[in-house]
């Protein structure tokens, strides 16, 4: 998710993935089920405009305007539109890099992981679609305190991945040299996704998971049943 140093379920307790969420900073003090719908309202509203015409193009009048609302009623929820982009931004950070949080004890090989891990991911780039592309079109636009968090999230995803395809390797079942280069190789399938990839195209968006998946299992040298491990 714009970074890329080295089940949906997330890291245990109170882990890497919700402690440093984008906190809201509004007028709003208490969530209610009533606040969350309109909190998502406006995040619906905002992330088509962020799609359609980026992030300095799109003003906080021009959200209201698509809500048919009052500018006081967003900034109820939301201090200003950065911190709205960076809410929209967390939620495909943390899908995406907790990809790979199996439960403690997973007996699988460690080649079925990393498959499963990768596919997850693939396929939570583009289950957040427009959304998930926000942080390679425009990296600039985050707060430091932003990056650091995802930085963090991202060095939680590949320290997981890096030992799992060297057991892998071990066991026979995945053929390759340098475990970073190979492990940064696969994961950027999905990454540049956000420069090509249109929901309405020619595959459907499971046509492509499926595909890439492929293509990076390749690229981690999974072997066939058949070869010689």
């Amino acid at each position: 998710m714009g970074i890329t140093s080295a089940t949906r379920q997330k890291p245990s307790g109170k882990g890497t993935a919700q402690a440093h969420q984008p906190q809201g900073t509004g007028r709003q003090r208490a969530a209610t089920q009533g606040t969350d719908l309109q909190r998502e309202r406006i995040l619906q509203a905002a992330a088509q405009l962020f799609a359609a015409q980026g992030y300095a193009n799109t003003t906080m009048a021009q959200i209201v305007r698509a809500l048919g609302v009052t500018k006081p009623f967003v900034y109820y929820y939301f201090r200003d539109k950065q911190e709205i982009f960076e809410t929209l931004s967390w939620r495909p950070t943390v899908d995406c890099f907790t990809a790979l949080d199996f439960a403690a004890g997973d007996p699988r090989r460690a080649s079925e992981k990393v498959l499963e891990g990768i596919e997850r991911l693939i396929r939570a780039t583009i289950a957040h679609h427009p959304c998930a592309f926000f942080a390679y079109r425009e990296p600039q636009v985050y707060r430091p305190e932003y990056v650091t968090a995802q930085k963090k999230l991202a060095h939680h995803f590949y320290d997981l991945l890096c030992p799992l395809l060297e057991e892998a390797r071990r066991d026979g079942d995945l053929d390759f040299t340098e475990t970073k280069i190979t492990a940064l190789a696969a994961c950027s399938l999905p990454g540049f996704l956000y420069s090509w990839y249109r929901p309405d195209g020619r595959l459907s968006p499971e046509e492509v998971v499926i595909e890439l998946t492929k293509l990076a299992s390749r690229v981690i040298g999974l072997r066939s049943a058949k070869e010689p491990r």
